[in-house]
């Protein structure tokens, strides 16, 4: 069962416009709320508490998915739901007025997430359905996190092309992407929904929510690949949330942020590919450690940047962002490998529900992440102004030293991995005999 390229291209559509509701929106979010008069602090927390309300409406979404019997399929009455809500709610959230307050902000990012968890949650438990074999798995994640780099990038390059992505202009560039993506998510997912078939699955009655949360957390793993993404997910979410503020205040670079960004992201896409051929060779897991390791070794650098080091930081960028495709593939891929080692054991396909915790995952690292904002501003760092000596090096920590720790913390995790090509393809041999 392997999809043909024009599927695979379809199939990956509706990653591009929703990648810029995921990191472009949280490079340009808080300083937009910050000039809209919300103190930085308040912004973190109301993120994180965003993102906690993820911790109901994901699994909630997983499993309903899984349990949805229609003739369009489990997964594609889903994504069709929640493109109204991801149009209207993002709108709102990346086109504040002035003087909205705390709650307004709360409730738009709610409405957002649900959203964009009816839509990505799907999405992911559906690409890995299309096939079981192990390195299609990894083509097809590439192909959906290519097209999400491809997004990211098109959505951090256009504000600077339209002159709106200096620092001080984020609202303005919050708008212009918020016009894009409501023009091209109801394009690619129609395109999507009409073009790539919905395999169907064996049907067996569904397991009782405790034995399956217990099948779930059993899941050895499982376990390990969602606690190393987390962690990761949450080492690659501080620079991300802290990037404008370091390159403004650290580097007084400003005005060539865009430049930095766009190079991070090219040199990401570009190396799909390389991720992609490496992982055929040598593994996923194997790959996927080392990519976290050529990332460490060019982080450590950063502390010795300052003023004037430009030239320097773009190298930087440009190293650390070949890292990025593997961090978006390879554990997507892990994880439809992770699925048979429950549907081997129960019988049932319940991608929904796993793919569901991985999104949960995914945003709570971006929460997370978003309390660095929070550690600096009490610290004494300003948006605006850059605040004390002491914020300012807590800002340099938290953007470059405090994600190399968590990094060695996933690499640690994944050292015994328990899934090769070898045991997979076992796995989907006591599936079909359970089938």
């Amino acid at each position: 069962m392997l999809p043909p390229l024009t599927q695979l291209i379809a199939y990956a559509l509706p990653a591009l416009p929703l990648a810029a509701l995921v990191l472009p929106v949280y490079v340009f979010l808080p300083s937009a709320y910050a000039q809209a008069g919300l103190p930085l602090a308040s912004i973190g927390i109301i993120i994180l508490l965003a993102r906690l309300w993820d911790g109901v409406t994901d699994p909630l979404v997983g499993v309903l998915s899984d349990r949805t019997v229609t003739r369009f399929g489990r997964r594609k009455p889903w994504i069709a739901a929640g493109l109204p809500v991801t149009l209207l709610s993002l709108w709102f959230l990346m086109v504040p007025g002035d003087g909205v307050g705390p709650a307004y902000l709360l409730c738009w990012s709610f409405a957002l997430f649900l959203g964009w968890t009816m839509m990505i949650v799907p999405l992911t438990a559906w690409g890995a359905e299309l096939s079981g074999d192990y390195h299609q798995r990894t083509r097809i994640a590439g192909f959906r996190e290519g097209a999400t780099i491809i997004g990211t990038v098109l959505a951090l390059s256009l504000p600077f092309a339209a002159g709106v992505g200096a620092a001080g202009q984020e609202r303005d560039a919050l708008r212009l992407l918020a016009l894009c993506i409501l023009l091209l998510l109801p394009l690619f997912t129609v395109i999507a929904l009409v073009a790539v078939p919905e395999y169907r699955v064996p049907s067996k009655p569904p397991l009782k929510f405790r034995r399956g949360m217990k099948v779930i957390f059993a899941n050895g793993a499982f376990r390990k690949l969602i606690a190393a993404y987390l962690i990761n997910g949450i080492a690659n979410g501080l620079p991300a949330q802290l990037f404008l503020f370091f390159v403004q205040h650290m580097l007084n670079e400003g005005e060539r942020a865009g430049l930095l960004l766009l190079s991070y992201f090219a040199s990401g896409l570009l190396a799909v590919p390389l991720w992609l051929w490496l992982s055929g060779k040598y593994g996923k897991h194997v790959v996927w450690r080392w990519a976290m390791i050529w990332n460490i070794a060019w982080f450590l650098t950063v502390p010795l940047l300052g003023p004037g080091d430009f030239t320097a930081f773009l190298i930087v960028c440009v190293m650390t962002g070949l890292s990025l495709g593997a961090d978006l593939i390879l554990p997507s891929a892990m994880q439809a490998d992770v699925v048979d080692m429950d549907t081997a054991r129960t019988g049932r396909a319940r991608a929904g529900l796993y793919f569901a915790f991985w999104g949960l995952a995914t945003k709570l690292a971006t929460a997370l992440a978003a309390l660095g904002l929070t550690v600096a501003g009490l610290f004494g760092f300003d948006a605006i102004t850059g605040g004390t000596p002491a914020g300012q090096t807590a800002l340099l920590i938290l953007y470059a030293l405090v994600p190399v720790l968590f990094k060695i913390v996933a690499i640690a995790l994944l050292w015994r991995w328990p899934i090769d090509a070898a045991t997979q393809a076992a796995l989907r041999a006591r599936i079909a005999v359970r089938t």
